[in-house]
């Protein structure tokens, strides 16, 4: 299904418009369980009522995610447009609306327990979401020449909706980024001596700099283990940490540090925004650090802070302060008379 000449063309056409590779293996999946699903018919001869039924699978015999309701249905809708030229005119199947969940955040505590039983990479990368507001695939994707230590701030080229922003670099972390560096450099020297140290690009910059992406430089800060070959231009290069590696350490991290929450690499991020604003930080500010181009986006962190931020004290905790009473006397509250 893969190699079939309709998926190589979809290929082409994501690949045309510039989406991402994440977005593209996205998209080719959820076409190929379309047409697995209807038996292998073409797209091009169903009808509403094929993809229908193939939603209806998804949520109720799958019982998926109502985001990811929505991802198939993009997918969908984006073979149909783009492909065949057609839209889907009266198809009842609607985007599916997502619950607005307030994001789980960690206190300063718990992030030091999360630190504290973690090592090496996996600790510097942890703190720089911390520290930083960085998403995972945006520290992953940090090349040296991001970094600038004499400004304490880092460069996020092409984050999410490829809106390019600084942030800050947390001078904390100043050494051991330093020590991740020569690490890179070691790997990169070895690389060169074997005839390789091309990086990864997207396939516009590869052909625009060319062997200037052997610079060490354009070297990710958290190399991969091994080279691959490049799937767009197929050259040979050295592509970043994949982000299931980093995963799979920070599970064992929050299961030894005893945190009772459901703690991934996005928590950090949502910990960062929210300890920023009870420190008073203006939400602009917030907003521009994390890369959001809607403000209300950043007011869900608003939400978490709750009446922290905004200095508001419960009704209840004002009538005990303002109780007096013994020290080791248990506190009462007294029914005071009616004014007459």
């Amino acid at each position: 299904m893969g190699g079939s000449p309709f998926m190589e063309s979809l290929r082409k056409e994501l690949r045309t418009r510039h989406y991402s590779l994440r977005t593209e293996k996205c998209y080719m999946y959820w076409v190929r369980s379309l047409i697995r699903f209807n038996g292998m018919l073409h797209p091009e001869q169903m009808n509403n009522t094929h993809i229908e039924l193939f939603l209806n699978h998804l949520a109720l015999d799958k019982a998926v995610s109502p985001a990811t309701q929505n991802l198939a249905l993009c997918a969908i809708v984006f073979m149909y447009r783009h492909l065949l030229h057609r839209e889907l005119v009266g198809l009842e199947y609607g985007y599916a609306r997502a619950p607005r969940n307030l994001p789980t955040v960690l206190s300063p505590q718990e992030v030091q327990r999360i630190l504290s039983v973690m090592q090496g990479q996996t600790r510097l990368i942890t703190a720089l979401l911390y520290g930083a507001g960085l998403r995972i695939n945006e520290a992953l994707r940090m090349r040296v020449k991001d970094i600038n230590f004499f400004d304490h701030s880092l460069f996020v080229f092409r984050g999410k909706g490829s809106k390019d922003r600084y942030t800050l670099l947390p001078q904390g972390l100043h050494s051991d980024l330093q020590a991740q560096i020569q690490h890179a450099q070691y790997i990169h020297k070895a690389d060169l001596a074997e005839g390789f140290g091309t990086t990864s690009v997207p396939p516009s910059l590869h052909r625009k700099y060319g062997n200037t992406l052997k610079d060490f430089s354009w070297q990710y800060v958290f190399p991969s283990v091994t080279r691959c070959r490049h799937p767009h231009d197929g050259y040979i290069c050295r592509h970043h940490l994949h982000s299931s590696s980093y995963s799979k350490n920070l599970r064992t991290a929050v299961v030894q540090a005893q945190i009772g929450k459901r703690v991934t690499a996005h928590t950090f991020r949502h910990s960062f925004a929210t300890r920023l604003l009870q420190q008073g930080t203006d939400i602009r500010t917030v907003q521009e650090l994390l890369g959001h181009t809607d403000l209300r986006t950043t007011e869900i962190y608003t939400h978490v802070v709750g009446n922290r931020r905004a200095g508001t004290i419960s009704p209840l905790d004002i009538i005990a302060m303002q109780e007096v009473r013994e020290p080791d006397a248990p506190f009462t509250y007294q029914k005071q008379p009616l004014p007459i």
